[in-house]
């Protein structure tokens, strides 16, 4: 089962490692080593949340996922991604960028660091629309029920959770962006470059995830009338347009995890130019990260983790929580991407020991049930 799951990414690794060493010797395969394992120790909530929206397709979109998906992560996220932001930011053609990527690698980490608070803005506001639409939904199972009962409350409000995010913003272009960057002493003002991407992520996550949610809901009801069909008679069905819609649904999520895996990556991507401005290692290293990111997500879903760890879901959105907030805090201060990793890895450590917690107390209470009825029974 491992091995049927993570063969691509050890296929994957052999390769990337295996090409840094040919192209820059044991100090580039190392620093793909390196920018691999930061990739996943980033990445590790990305993959429990990727796995609740996967368990919902059918095996052949998940092999969609594996393969169309990972080409759109590795190619589009981890190599054209850097180059295009140099390209927008500076005003380059996609050629002239590429080429500033690979000859003048100080000035292309310059300009990818210009474009920072932009970044920065646009995946911290759509990762904080994930979170805040996460705690203020009213769910059966609650992790921290001290604090997601009243929010569960709180989120019966109409729009809350952009205006939220949308107060959050306002207070990181006031107090972050007018002085994120100090350029020889010239005073550069992001303030409005910051609200702009902003609200860009804000509008890509409505979009996106409520095309997402609508056609999940539609294909909910079209199975339920399915159902109700099949029971009433073993006439015929209503095949046809159930594929169809189906195939809509799916696709609207497919292209909800896409988005969700771009936004992820952000901070990978911008992480990768603290240990090196080769834009060939940088790809070499996050795209085997990512390669163990879909892996995972896919074992996540065929082992039912999700369904046996609970708190799982909570601990990963907690992890994505903080990550915008990193996100945004980062348009003015650094903050070391070894932190960055580890709050996500702890919040998720934290969720698993607690749902391996609770399924010992429901096995005990179960077990103690199991004897009363014994004891009542030869009685």
């Amino acid at each position: 089962m491992v091995l049927k799951t993570f063969g691509w990414s050890f296929a994957v690794t052999a390769l990337g490692l295996v090409a840094a060493f040919l192209f820059g010797g044991w100090t580039a395969f190392g620093i793909v080593a390196i920018l691999s394992i930061l990739e996943i120790s980033l990445s590790f909530d990305n993959a429990v949340v990727n796995a609740g929206i996967l368990k919902k397709m059918n095996a052949f979109w998940q092999k969609i996922f594996l393969t169309v998906g990972i080409l759109i992560a590795v190619f589009g996220m981890r190599l054209v991604f850097p180059v295009v932001i140099v390209a927008i930011s500076a005003q380059l053609g996609p050629i002239e960028a590429v080429d500033l990527a690979l000859s003048d690698k100080d000035r292309y980490q310059e300009l990818v660091t210009d474009a920072h608070p932009a970044i920065a803005a646009f995946g911290g506001m759509f990762l904080l629309m994930i979170f805040l639409d996460f705690i203020f939904e009213d769910r059966e199972i609650k992790w921290l029920a001290w604090l997601e009962r009243p929010l569960a409350k709180l989120g019966k409000v109409d729009m809350l959770s952009v205006c939220i995010a949308l107060i959050i913003l306002l207070i990181s272009a006031m107090t972050f962006a007018t002085h994120a960057h100090q350029h020889g002493g010239t005073h550069v003002d992001k303030a409005e470059t910051v609200l702009l991407a902003g609200i860009a992520g804000l509008i890509t996550y409505m979009i996106v995830g409520g095309l997402s949610g609508y056609f999940e809901d539609k294909l909910e009801e079209e199975e339920e009338q399915e159902h109700e069909e099949e029971e009433k008679a073993a006439r015929e069905g209503k095949p046809k347009s159930a594929i169809a819609l189906a195939g809509k649904a799916a696709f609207f999520m497919f292209l909800y995890l896409e988005v969700l895996d771009a936004s992820f990556s952000f901070d990978g991507v911008i992480g990768a130019f603290a240990i090196t401005n080769d834009i060939v290692l940088m790809a070499l290293g996050l795209g085997i990260g990512a390669m163990y990111v879909r892996s995972l997500t896919v074992y996540l879903v065929r082992q039912g983790t999700l369904d046996d760890y609970v708190y799982l879901e909570h601990g990963a959105h907690y992890a994505i929580g903080a990550l915008a907030m990193i996100l945004l805090v980062t348009i003015q201060y650094e903050i070391n991407e070894i932190v960055t990793g580890l709050i996500g890895v702890v919040l998720i450590g934290v969720s698993f020991w607690s749902s391996v917690r609770r399924n010992k107390r429901i096995a005990e209470a179960e077990g103690q049930a199991g004897e009363k009825t014994e004891v009542s029974s030869g009685v």
